[in-house]
């Protein structure tokens, strides 16, 4: 998957400070590797708001309603839950695939990696999962690719917001509340 850093980085200059994670023990807690652009996404930007609609979690977010690991707790029992009674996408009938969120929006709308048996994490690609209901849509991206994307107009979902993106861009590092 293609890593969008640098368009990213056009749309939106990061903010001077960077954020240093340990990786290893995030992603011991996960129990799975996570992308490299996703780190250098974090390590720039931090979890963040972009366009006061999407927010990219982070590992220990300083604003504890945006931390993926609590997210993708949440979310693995939640989805367990809600697919004994709704169908499985497509992408997730695959024997041992699953999803682990990296974003959500304002909405409710949630953004995950789609995981594969046999991918690695870098090869991880994008599902989007509509608040409260059973529309999802899948993304051959990264999730770097997935936000300059979307951020520059040139990908939509049909599930997102049609506000968003705005003009001119706003973002804000998520801080504690």
């Amino acid at each position: 998957m293609s890593n969008a850093i640098p368009r990213l980085l056009e749309i939106f200059p990061a903010p001077t400070e960077s954020r240093q994670k340990d990786w290893g023990d995030v992603e011991r807690s996960l129990g799975d590797e996570l992308p490299s652009d996703y780190k250098e996404l974090i390590r720039l930007y931090g979890g963040s708001n972009w366009d006061d609609y999407l927010y990219v979690l982070e590992p220990g977010c300083p604003n504890e309603n945006y931390d993926l690991i609590e997210w993708a707790r949440n979310q693995t029992e939640d989805l367990e839950d809600l697919w004994e009674f709704e169908k499985k996408p497509a992408e997730l009938e695959v024997e041992g695939a699953r999803v682990i969120p990296w974003a959500t929006t304002d909405n409710g709308e949630c953004l995950y990696w789609l995981v594969r048996p046999r991918l690695r994490p870098d090869q991880w690609t994008v599902m989007v999962n509509e608040a409260r209901g059973d529309r999802w849509e899948h993304f051959p991206v990264s999730c770097t690719q997935f936000l300059a994307s979307s951020l520059s107009g040139e990908l939509r979902s049909n599930i997102l917001s049609s506000l968003f993106p705005r003009t001119p861009h706003e973002f804000r590092r998520l801080r504690a509340v």
